[in-house]
């Protein structure tokens, strides 16, 4: 007879929907944070965690079933060294991803409906919410700013070294479009202390960036200004960078935020695409490439692609700019005719 309590494998384990489920819902009720406090069991969580005792004790079970945490005999939970990436402090930083109040993880539950935007092309977040991600986003400040700084976080782990992957100090002034905290402008600022920097972004984002930017003592070099890269942007800097931005977009409104870049930069500037483009400059991250789909109708693109969009936009690909050592993004440096 077959063990019923072994793991599963092969497909069975690649679509499972348990365990992920039961990763994301510890972190949104911060399990592993509640332990470190000393709530052992799961009626001594329950009540902090909003939860059902019984419910969450099968949770927690499961948790050690998985490998995240143990349980000993009086019912007394801790966690595993794998399990601790689930604490709010820990280095990582994983859990706000995960957390399915926020706006990424509460994103990633559109893949539910993942069919529909296989079978129509169109995005499933409005689906399942009534509204588009960006619309979801703009109406709700919490869940903006939790974006937001997801996005700053991304900045600073994954995309370690993009200060000198590129000479941004040559640019003079830089504008960052669509650069929600201002964490990717407040590196490159203190990183090159003769540049100046405007960001441009909507109400929300922009006034986390003006908090950002004169907590790290150099509003003195940034200008923050509020508006839409589907809009006028400020003319006149050297450069005009769109981190992770073409990504979220279907290819025309991606040429019309290449455009208005263009448009800005002029014959001298620079347009600079930050995006998750490899050493190959062709091999995008498919798992990134359907959660694009499924929020916004968006697409992870090579650089074949990428030369593509900014051909319709009048650019051309000057050059590409591995970040890191062991690179996964790049900076494409576009410019025009």
């Amino acid at each position: 007879m077959a063990d019923k309590t072994a793991r599963p494998v092969g497909l069975r384990a690649l679509a499972d929907l348990a365990t992920p489920m039961a990763v994301r819902v510890a972190a949104t009720l911060r399990v592993a944070d509640h332990l470190a406090a000393g709530r052992c069991t799961a009626v001594e969580m329950a009540q902090a965690a909003d939860a059902h005792p019984d419910a969450l004790d099968r949770l927690l079970r499961h948790l050690v079933t998985i490998g995240l945490l143990t349980r000993d005999g009086d019912g007394r939970y801790a966690t595993t060294e794998v399990g601790e990436q689930l604490r709010d402090d820990h280095p990582g930083g994983r859990r706000k991803w995960l957390d399915i109040s926020g706006g990424v993880g509460r994103g990633d539950l559109s893949f539910v409906d993942l069919i529909h935007a296989v079978r129509t092309g169109a995005p499933a977040y409005p689906l399942r919410y009534g509204t588009s991600f960006w619309e979801d986003l703009g109406a709700d400040g919490q869940l903006s700013a939790s974006f937001d700084a997801l996005m700053g976080h991304h900045i600073e782990i994954d995309d370690d070294g993009i200060a000198d992957a590129y000479d941004w100090a040559a640019l003079g002034h830089v504008a960052d479009v669509g650069g929600g905290s201002g964490a990717l402008l407040g590196v490159l600022l203190s990183a090159h202390p003769g540049l100046r920097g405007t960001l441009v972004d909507l109400p929300g984002p922009s006034s986390g960036a003006r908090r950002h930017l004169r907590e790290r003592g150099l509003a003195d070099r940034a200008e923050v200004v509020t508006g839409s890269f589907f809009d006028p942007l400020p003319p006149g800097a050297g450069g005009y960078i769109l981190s992770a931005i073409i990504h979220d977009w279907d290819d025309e409104p991606a040429v019309a935020i290449l455009r208005r870049c263009a448009e800005a930069a002029g014959d001298t500037g620079r347009v600079l695409v930050v995006e998750a483009i490899g050493a190959d400059g062709d091999s995008p991250n498919t798992a990134m490439d359907l959660r694009m789909l499924v929020y916004t109708g968006g697409r992870e693109r090579g650089l074949p692609e990428l030369r593509a969009l900014a051909a319709k936009a009048g650019l051309v690909v000057r050059g590409v700019h591995p970040v890191g050592a062991r690179p996964v993004v790049s900076i494409v440096e576009l410019v025009t005719r």
